[in-house]
C-alpha cells in the first residue's frame, strides 16, 4: 500500500478554516442595516459555485476551472475577515500571503494547481476567471434583490432597478453577456416567485 502524499493531520486544519467560514459574517451588513445572520461566507460562496457552474456550462467554459475559482474566491477571508467597499479603501489585506499558507496544508500537487486557479482568478484574464467574478457579483445582487423583497429602502437604493444597466455597481462590472442576461432576469424577479406556482395547501 502506498504511503499517501498528503498530510490529513493538516487537510483537517484547512477542513476545519473552511468551515469556519459560515462563522464569518459579510460586512455589507453594516451599510445595508440588516443582521441577515444567514448571510455568511459559506452561504455566499454556495451559491456562487451554482451560479458560477451554470454560467461555465452556457459559455462553453471549463466548469471545474470555474467551480474551483468560485470555492476559492473568498477562502483568504477566513484568516482576514470580510472587507465591504468602504473597508477597502482603508484597509489592507495580504491576500495571496494568506492563500499561501491555506494551500500549505494540502499535498505540493494540490497546492500547485490550487495556487495556479487563485492567481488566474485574481488576473481575470480568461473565461473562467470573468464568469466566476459574474457569479460572486450576480450572487450579491440575488442578495439585494433578497433584502429589497423584505422592504430593505437601502438595498433597494444599491439595486438601482429602473436604471439598472447604468447605475447599478454590480451589472457594471460584469463580463459576459450571458451574466448580463441573467442578472437582467433576477431583476425582474421577486425571490419568492419560485414557489408561487406550485404551492397547495392539500397533500398528495
Amino acid at each position: 500500500m502506498k504511503t499517501p502524499k498528503i498530510s490529513f493531520e493538516k487537510l483537517g486544519y484547512l477542513l476545519y478554516e473552511i468551515g469556519s467560514l459560515r462563522k464569518i459574517p459579510r460586512s455589507h451588513r453594516q451599510n445595508l442595516l440588516t443582521n441577515d445572520v444567514s448571510d455568511n461566507l459559506s452561504s455566499h460562496i454556495f451559491r456562487v459555485t451554482w451560479i458560477g457552474w451554470f454560467l461555465a456550462t452556457e459559455c462553453s467554459a471549463d466548469p471545474y476551472k470555474t467551480i474551483m475559482m468560485c470555492m476559492l474566491h473568498d477562502l483568504p477571508e477566513a484568516r482576514s475577515g470580510d472587507q465591504n467597499w468602504i473597508n477597502k479603501k482603508y484597509v489592507k489585506v495580504y491576500e495571496d500571503e494568506i492563500i499561501k499558507d491555506q494551500l500549505q496544508n494540502t499535498n505540493p500537487k494540490q497546492e500547485k494547481e490550487l495556487t495556479k486557479l487563485y492567481k488566474e482568478y485574481e488576473l481575470r484574464e480568461s473565461l473562467e476567471a470573468k464568469l466566476a467574478k459574474d457569479a460572486d457579483l450576480i450572487d450579491q445582487m440575488l442578495l439585494l434583490k433578497e433584502h429589497a423583497h423584505n422592504g430593505n429602502k437601502e438595498a433597494s437604493n444599491w439595486l438601482h432597478l429602473e436604471e439598472l444597466e447604468t447605475k447599478n455597481n454590480h451589472f457594471k462590472l460584469l463580463h459576459h453577456e450571458v451574466s448580463k442576461q441573467l442578472a437582467r432576469e433576477i431583476a425582474k424577479q421577486q425571490p419568492s416567485d419560485w414557489w408561487q406556482n406550485f404551492y397547495t395547501h392539500n397533500r398528495k
